[in-house]
Parts: structure tokens; C-alpha cells; sequence
């Protein structure tokens, strides 16, 4: 536990400095409302797919790429010693940002560009009861590189950190529509 706390240290120090590289934005709504999301708008840049509810996304169609904020995640819930119960918590923080993340895009200027969400991860349990479909990235060099730069999320959230464990996990894109977004999380005003 030690070296954790000590790497998510050092990890909030960079944190503002990555935010600041990566032009992600906050969302953040009147009554202090914030998800645990950040977010910016990115161009597709994989290959054609049909979501299940029949959106297609194609290269270059506009999408709200999220990130999770995972040092304010891990310093909430990487104390905690039931790794069971830190899972269900993170759940329900993510799920407790979806409305938020579909108010957002709802009352985004670029609305009816956006397609949909996207988010890549190795760690997606729980991910389809929220909504997330998974794809593989087909180009080799990217997983390999993306599965290298999330090696230090992995080894904060998982009890047993090793190759074998590592190579369980599969990295994937998480997608969504914007209709399903709105439909399933958006609150009818």
C-alpha cells in the first residue's frame, strides 16, 4: 500500500500539468455538481463500427472522448481494503456522472455533431450494465502503447499487480451513442 500512495503522490503533482497538454475540460454544473469525468472532443479515427442500436461510426465523425479522473478516484477509494467494495464504489461515482455527462452533451454548441462517447480502457467490468460497448483497436502499435501508458492506473486499482494478470486484460474502446446517452441517462426537463 505503501508504494501506491506513495506513486498517487507523485501522480497528483503531474496531473495538472497533463490536464493542462491533453485539452480536457471539466464538467461542472450549478450546485457544485461534478463528474468524475473530463472530456474533449476528438475525430474517430478507428475503424467503421455499428453500435448496437444502429449508429454507425465512421473515421472522423466527432465524438466526446472521456477520461476518468483516476487520481481523484484512487485518493478517494484506493484506501480501502475490500477490493470488492472499491469496485462497487467506483461503479457507482461513474454511474452517478452519467447524467452529467449526457447534460453536458445536450447542452453542448457542437450537439449535432456528436455522435457519441468514447473511452479506452483496460479495466471494463461493469461497463455494459452502464451502457459501454466494447471494440478492440485493431492497430497493433496503438494497443501496445495504450496498455503501456494505463500499466500505472492498472497497478493502483488491482490487488495483485503481475504479467499474467496484466495480460488477462484486454484493452478496449467503450462507446456509446449520443442517442443511447440521452435516452438512458438524461433527465426529460
Amino acid at each position: 500500500m505503501g508504494i501506491r500512495l506513495s506513486i498517487l503522490s507523485i501522480w497528483k503533482i503531474f496531473d495538472p500539468i497533463y490536464f493542462l497538454f491533453t485539452r480536457l475540460q471539466y464538467i461542472e454544473f450549478e450546485g457544485n455538481k461534478k463528474a468524475i469525468f473530463r472530456v474533449r472532443l476528438t475525430k474517430y479515427k478507428g475503424k467503421d463500427v455499428v453500435l448496437l442500436d444502429g449508429t454507425m461510426i465512421c473515421k472522423n465523425d466527432v465524438l466526446i472522448k472521456i477520461h476518468l479522473h483516476n487520481v481523484q478516484l484512487l485518493s478517494e477509494f484506493l484506501r480501502m481494503e475490500n477490493h470488492v467494495n472499491r469496485a462497487r464504489c467506483i461503479y457507482k461515482t461513474v454511474l452517478n456522472s452519467m447524467p452529467l455527462l449526457a447534460e453536458y452533451i445536450h447542452k453542448h454548441p457542437d450537439k449535432q455533431k456528436i455522435k457519441g462517447i468514447i473511452g479506452i480502457t483496460i479495466l471494463n467490468k461493469g461497463v455494459r450494465q452502464l451502457g459501454f460497448e466494447c471494440f478492440s483497436p485493431q492497430n497493433s502499435f496503438y494497443k501496445m502503447y495504450k496498455k503501456t501508458s494505463l500499466l500505472p492506473i492498472f497497478f493502483l486499482s488491482t490487488p495483485s499487480f503481475g504479467i499474467r494478470n496484466v495480460k488477462k486484460h484486454h484493452l478496449v474502446y467503450l462507446m456509446m451513442s449520443k442517442d443511447k446517452l440521452l435516452r438512458k441517462y438524461r433527465k426529460a426537463t
